[in-house]
Formats: C-alpha cells, structure tokens, sequence
C-alpha cells in the first residue's frame, strides 16, 4: 500500500523514486488525511527524543540540576556536536554530577563535518559527548540521580528509568506497553516500533498537551514544547529539517533515522507522522513542504524553508540546474 512520496528527475529521465507513507490525525484521534498505510509500522529512532524526556521533566531534573533553557532542550535533541551543543553538554556533566564515562553511547566525531574535521585536523579524539544522543542519555542519567535509580545498566528496558520511559510511550501513543515492540537503537537504548497512526498520536499531544490525562504530563509536554521552540538550533542545527521546522513556534517537530519523521501543529490541532521506505532523510522537507500545501498551511516562510533544505531543482557540482526534485502523493 505504499505510494510514490517523491520522484527525482535528471533531465526529463526519471532516476530515482522514494516510496512510504504519510498519516494525517485530528485531536479526536481520527486519521482524517493519509497517502499510504497510516498502520505502517515504523521504529521511532531518534523521533522518540521528545517523549524520552517526559519522565526527567515530570520529576522536575530541570529544576532540580539547574538546568537552562539550551542545556534542557538536549534532553530532546540530535545535536551535531557544535560548539554551542558541546559547551552545554560539559555544563551538564558538571551540574548532574556524573563522568562522561558513564554515558553508554559510543565515543564518536561530530556529526558536523565542520566541527569533525576541525577536531580531526588538531588531533583530537572522538568523545562520549559528542555523540548525538548524549543529551538524551545524560537526561536520563539525570532522571537516575534525582530518583535514586543505579546508574549502572540505565539503557536496560528493565530498569525503572527506562521502565518509566515506556510508561510514557503508552501514555502519549495509547498504545499498551505489551504491545509496543522494541528493539535496539544505535546510542545503546531501547528503540520503539509503533504504526504511524500512533507516532502521530504522540505528536499531537506534545502539540496539543491538553488532550493529556493529568496535569503532570501536561505541564512536562508543555515544556518541552516550549524549549524545542525557543532553542530550535540546540535540537540538530541551523542547516537541518529539525531546528528549521522548529523556528515555527506552532510546529513541534522530530526526526529519526531511517526515514521517519513525526510533527505536531497546535492552532490546527493536527499531527502527522511519515516513513519514507528507504531510509532517506533527504526527502524529508519536500514531503513536509507537500503536506503543509495540502493542509493549506498559513505560514509560507515554513515551506519556503523546506525548499530551501530541499530544492525542487536539481543542481550539479557547478550549479547548474539539471533535474527536478517532484513531491507526487495526494493526502486523501
């Protein structure tokens, strides 16, 4: 059931084309939109950031470690390793009060070539906390300290942190924790497959926190969404889908590898979640960009940033333009 979402042309050739599916939700969690199969089931990757964060935020960590705004918004992030990313992410070392050593996650270069090959070029070694989860991981680090949880064995879908994590999973999807099926992500914690009806779910309450159940989630969502926000280029960079899509205050966005990517919208109260089939994360903004369009979204310097990310023209190493990139899915 998966619909062509983009195709790519050089010259009048077609040479590529990128197939998945979109799902489209209302605040009555009814799928009023979709292109494709809405009960796809795709892993979360790092999309689930946000909702990872819920438990550290319900147990005020933020309040308790003296987190700022820049050092919260990393708990939620898949920061490139800049050097605003990293001077936070020492800051919070110190303030929870752990070693690098500690984080699970595996020593790495930056996902940013600038800062990679800036760090390359002077013989600097790959680090903990430049992995691009590390500020999930130190949240919840964070969440273990403030509840007395050990420390050890922290990214164990047994221990009571990530027991908490799932917790907060079923509460947001409405999916019951049996049914959610995990696996294991790249950073070493456990990773979440859900159809896309349910990731846009998720999203729709981060967006849209009234339709919590109780006040503490509601106040956790609300924050998160807030921070995301006003600390857009903390959650990946200036040059990536995320902390663009987030410049929008009335868009609460998160991508994960592999092609999924989930959003909320708070003044329409909808959500939507997408799987593009072949990993490709290239795609992403001129899929988002096609669904605001039918949408009729009123923020046209959102979708222009998409394009910008993901022009419609094809250029080559000179500049010259040489094909086409075309979104092809009607939500229906």
């Amino acid at each position: 059931m998966e619909v062509r979402l983009v195709e790519e042309y050089r010259g009048a050739t077609l040479e590529n084309i990128h197939y998945g599916h979109v799902c489209v939700m209302d605040d009555t969690g009814k799928v009023v939109l979709r292109a494709g199969d809405p009960d796809w089931v795709a892993y979360m990757r790092s999309a689930a950031k946000p909702f990872q964060a819920i438990p550290a935020f319900v147990r005020g960590i933020d309040e308790k470690f003296g987190l700022t705004d820049r050092e919260k918004t990393l708990l939620t992030a898949s920061h490139r390793a800049e050097a605003s990313h990293v001077e936070a992410l020492e800051s919070m070392l110190a303030k929870i009060g752990v070693a690098e050593e500690c984080l699970v996650c595996a020593e790495t270069y930056p996902l940013s070539a600038q800062a990679r090959d800036a760090l390359v070029s002077a013989g600097k070694s790959k680090r903990r906390l430049y992995h691009n989860c590390s500020g999930k991981h130190l949240g919840v680090l964070a969440l273990c300290k403030a509840m007395g949880y050990d420390t050890a064995g922290y990214e164990d879908p047994s221990h009571p942190a990530q027991r908490e994590i799932l917790q907060a999973v079923s509460m947001f999807s409405g999916v019951k924790e049996a049914d959610i099926r995990l696996g294991t992500d790249g950073c070493g914690f456990p990773v979440f497959a859900l159809p896309l009806r349910s990731i846009a779910a998720m999203f729709l309450k981060l967006a849209c926190p009234d339709l919590l159940p109780d006040e503490a989630s509601r106040r956790a969502a609300t924050e998160i969404g807030r921070v995301m926000n006003a600390q857009s280029d903390m959650v990946s960079a200036s040059w990536f889908i995320c902390s663009n899509l987030l410049k929008d205050p009335n868009i609460v966005a998160k991508g994960g590898a592999k092609g999924v990517y989930g959003f909320g919208l708070r003044k329409e109260r909808l959500a939507v979640a997408l799987k593009v089939l072949d990993g490709s994360e290239d795609e992403w903004p001129i899929v988002i960009a096609s669904v605001l369009e039918q949408l009729g979204y009123d923020n046209r310097e959102t979708i222009d940033r998409m394009y910008r990310l993901t022009p419609k023209e094809i250029r080559n190493d000179a500049g010259l333009v040489v094909g086409a990139n075309r979104a092809v899915f009607t939500l229906h």
